[in-house]
């Protein structure tokens, strides 16, 4: 029976996610990335060439998914709040992409990040979105738009960076929906979009 490459190589890589969001890239073990995958872990050597190759594909796919999965451009960028309503359901479902930023940024010695120039487009066009927005009158321009967009990614991520937090200044459990609609407001608000509402 042939080899399955590929579903391999997609095994690996989905434990592999799971595997460096709970350890971040010191704590995970190739043993445990393999045990996941049901795979020998030999063929993660073959397929990726060592662990700091492996964590560059993870960080490179997942950057992809939430790219194409909440693209911004300068309509959509309209409603703000919107665009963060989505940020806030994508890290709901997928916490593993903001517990990977995380300890990338945890690993930062201030050289570059993993494919930064190919991140810093993806970010600058998101930027030029909301600059474009900005000069049609459909977004203040009471911030940069390189300010806005920093504030809508920050406070969509906020909810999950530091879960605790939220419950001491919210009082009490999690309430998903209520976390959705008071960022969606707040980044309203910020953008003087439906600011009465």
């Amino acid at each position: 029976m042939a080899w399955d490459t590929a579903r391999t190589r997609q095994a690996l890589l989905d434990a592999a996610v799971d595997e460096f969001a709970e350890h971040g890239f010191d704590g995970a073990r190739i043993e445990r990335i393999g045990t996941r995958a049901g795979v020998n872990k030999e063929r993660i050597y073959q397929y990726f060439g060592n662990k700091q190759r492996l964590f560059g594909q993870v960080l490179e796919t997942e950057l992809e998914r939430i790219a194409t999965a909440i693209p911004l451009t300068a309509e959509q960028a309209e409603d703000l709040g919107h665009y963060a309503g989505l940020l806030y359901d994508y890290h709901r479902a997928r916490p593993q992409f903001i517990r990977l930023l995380h300890w990338e940024g945890l690993q930062d010695r201030g050289g570059p990040a993993l494919q930064e120039p190919e991140r810093t487009a993806t970010y600058g066009s998101r930027v030029a979105a909301l600059a474009r927005t900005q000069r049609a009158g459909a977004l203040d321009t009471g911030l940069r738009p390189e300010e806005l967009f920093y504030a809508v990614l920050a406070l969509a991520a906020w909810w999950f960076t530091v879960p605790q937090a939220v419950r001491m200044i919210f009082g009490g459990s999690s309430d998903p929906e209520a976390e959705r609609a008071s960022l969606v407001r707040l980044v309203r608000r910020l953008a003087r979009q439906g600011g009465s509402e």
